[in-house]
């Protein structure tokens, strides 16, 4: 019988996660099931404890459940303690709960594997302080860059999000924080991980940021590149989408749950023809 798994969030319809497990368990050969599974949104603990009871051998977090995830796993990696969040729960046969972060390691994979872009000894910038910049900190200073600043609207919670990591990491002196009107210099690779391109918004993140050596990745992704994009892009800077961190983390799960890492170039080519 197979094994099931599922992305669990709500809304879920939107999901590409179903379509990138199947290529992953066709091209590796596992007997999985992966599938959609809709949370009301004051149900999440139920759900994920109906999941358990039924079988499943793990699940995909997506919005808003992140951080409720990692209230409720049993256990929490190092990533995701350093996170906060979980995007990725597996489940023992004893019905515990173990609870990872994949998003940031599959944000290096993307920049590192499939761009091409070493991270060590450059300039990194990381723009915004919330859920999605705390599970990319962590990995992005595992690949050793000469510095990572975070950068945000409101300084204080960009200061917040360093002294967590650098209590936890000895006093990292690679990590800073400034507020967007106080980012100088150019950057090697830039991260948007604001929400600002849900809303078709720009951070307001200075030219000068940018250049021809630059790399800057939105987490996002649709059908046209995002304002954030056309921005970079304008400055000289090489540009990539969010659509190639999603197939990474997927990866990542993928190799927690059955053992086997796919080849992501494979179903990244095939996913970017369908967006």
């Amino acid at each position: 019988m197979s094994e099931r798994y599922c992305v669990i969030g709500n809304p879920i319809a939107h999901s590409k996660s179903p379509e990138i497990h199947a290529a992953f368990a066709r091209q590796t050969g596992q007997d999985m099931l992966y599938e959609r599974c809709l949370a009301p949104l004051d149900g999440f603990e139920a759900s994920v404890r109906a999941l358990v009871a039924a079988g499943y051998g793990g699940a995909n977090v997506t919005v808003p459940f992140k951080l409720q995830a990692a209230d409720l796993a049993d256990r929490l990696t190092e990533r995701a303690r350093a996170a906060g969040a979980v995007n990725t729960l597996m489940f023992n046969s004893s019905g515990g709960i173990i609870g990872d972060n994949t998003d940031g390691a599959g944000l290096v994979g993307d920049i590192t594997r499939n761009a091409g872009v070493s991270l060590e000894g450059k300039r990194v910038l990381l723009l915004g302080a919330g859920g999605a910049a705390r599970g990319a900190v962590l990995p992005l200073l595992a690949a050793l860059p000469a510095e990572l600043t975070i950068a945000n609207r409101t300084l204080a919670t960009a200061d917040a999000l360093v002294e967590r990591f650098t209590s936890q990491l000895a006093q990292d002196q690679r990590l800073a924080a400034c507020a967007f009107d106080d980012i100088a210099g150019q950057y090697d690779v830039v991260v948007n991980a604001t929400s600002a391109s849900l809303a078709d918004a720009m951070p307001p993140v200075p030219a000068g940021a940018f250049g021809p050596g630059t790399l800057a990745l939105d987490m996002m992704y649709g059908k046209a590149p995002t304002r954030f994009m056309q921005f970079a892009a304008s400055c000289g800077a090489a540009t990539r989408d969010g659509l190639g961190m999603l197939v990474e983390q997927a990866a990542e799960a993928f190799l927690l749950w059955r053992g086997a890492r796919p080849d992501t170039a494979e179903i990244l080519d095939r996913l970017r023809l369908a967006v």
